[in-house]
């Protein structure tokens, strides 16, 4: 028998340790090449990671809930002398088809952690991962700030939950290459790390923590709420064209292997106004606005465990089958834990669609450093009043559906948004049958 050590894998440049968040096989039990072995969390994505080699799974290294370095040993599989692991571990520059098995090195001693980043508050205590969460860093970020003297907290993060990425750092730094940040200075987009208060359970309650993906979530709703003014506006839309359309065109999508929704040619109409009206596809950055380049719609996405939202990268440039199939391909993904942490990173615009479960309408809260978020409410027939060619009111029954987009109040005006929202049903409404 041959033993193959199995290794925490990196999930992308940028992310520096992952949460062995549940084992799927026990020890002794059968393991088949590809066969999903664990799940891990990290800051960014939930993925299931597979078994490099065929063979039985002999040791288990690192146990559920515990935080590690990348390129930690997490277990030992037992395999038929000669057999071999191939590939490498999941990264972003992996293919987007599904991830590959993390590639162990021959048997060798176990890696050396890597050393813990301290505190910074003086005292001279090491950061959990939680902690070095709320700093909104990586160790490479961290280590940029340190050899430039900038506080990172000063900085908003274009990353998933706020955080500061290599880019963010550099255009900082290239941008106000006088300043030195001190931790006395004024903090103009610091909002402080979130705290939740503490309940007391009560005899018969049952208590469950909180997976990574949850507190994330939680955390940035908060800070969401804390750092935008938020203002919403509410359209009625009249939908009865787009579903007749959606249709006459169902079936031939469905023979390609797409699924076409209603949310498709909601997507559509949203990438399509974007660049008419930008203040919608921006950013804050202290006080100053950054109105973004590229056009990219993140989906918000429901899963058992958590909401993530995966991101349609240049959807203005995508056709409606495109956007269809970008929208199937994400969703699929994210429910079976197989996106990368670039799927989900660099939105400028997010959609949620709460509507399939039925409710009339709903406010969202604004996926931050974004300055707007769309809200799709139930789309179902109602009695609508529609006025004919001749002037006379007649009540009929029209495929109608409420849109609600929470803004920030900070850079966009109700004017803006209000612009924004009449263009995109005025398309809606009169979809052009070539676009289908």
């Amino acid at each position: 028998m041959a033993r193959v050590d199995v290794l925490m894998p990196q999930m992308g440049e940028s992310i520096a340790e992952g949460t062995l968040s549940k084992w799927l096989k026990k020890v002794g039990d059968p393991v088949k090449r590809d066969e999903p072995l664990f799940e891990i969390s990290t800051d960014k994505v939930d993925a299931e990671i597979p078994a490099p080699a065929a063979g039985k799974l002999a040791e288990i290294k690192v146990q559920e809930g515990q935080t590690v370095p990348v390129q930690t040993l997490v277990a030992v599989l037992e395999t038929e002398a000669g057999a071999k692991a191939t590939s490498a571990p999941p990264s972003v520059s992996a293919p987007r088809e599904s991830p590959k098995p993390p590639a162990p090195a021959p048997p060798a001693p176990t890696p050396a952690p890597a050393p813990a980043m301290k505190s910074g508050d003086g005292d001279g205590g090491v950061q959990t991962a939680e902690q070095r969460l709320r700093t909104k860093s990586t160790p490479l970020v961290r280590k940029i700030a340190a050899e430039h003297s900038v506080d990172i907290s000063r900085i908003p993060g274009s990353g998933y939950a706020g955080r500061v990425t290599k880019q963010d750092i550099l255009g900082y730094i290239e941008r106000e290459p006088t300043r030195v940040p001190t931790r006395d200075a004024p903090r103009t987009t610091h909002v402080g790390s979130v705290e939740h208060p503490a309940v007391e359970p009560w005899p018969g309650d049952r208590v469950e923590l909180w997976s990574k993906i949850r507190k994330i979530t939680a955390d940035h709703m908060v800070m969401s709420k804390r750092v935008s003014a938020h203002v919403a506006s509410m359209f009625e839309v009249d939908f009865t064209r787009v579903a007749q359309l959606r249709g006459k065109a169902k079936q031939s999508y469905t023979e390609r292997g797409v699924n076409l929704t209603f949310l498709a040619f909601i997507v559509k109409a949203c990438a399509e106004n974007l660049r008419k009206h930008p203040i919608v596809n921006a950013a804050v950055s202290g006080d100053s606005t950054i109105y973004r380049a590229d056009v990219n719609i993140g989906i918000a996405v429901a899963l058992d465990w958590g909401l993530i939202v995966p991101v349609i990268k240049r959807a203005d440039e995508l056709s409606l089958m495109g956007l269809a199939r970008a929208i199937n391909d994400l969703g699929e993904r994210a429910r079976t834990k197989k996106l990368s942490p670039d799927d989900i990173q660099r939105g400028t615009f997010t959609i949620t669609n709460p509507g399939g479960f039925g409710p009339y309408a709903g406010i969202p809260v604004i996926n931050q450093p974004q300055v707007a978020i769309l809200g799709v409410g139930a789309i179902e027939k109602r009695p609508k009043v529609v006025t004919g060619a001749d002037g006379t009111d007649s009540i009929a029954i029209r495929t109608m559906g409420m849109l609600t987009m929470s803004y920030d109040h900070r850079v966009v005006d109700g004017a803006d948004a209000d612009k924004f929202l009449a263009d995109v049903k005025k398309l809606l409404q009169e979809f052009p049958e070539g676009a289908v």
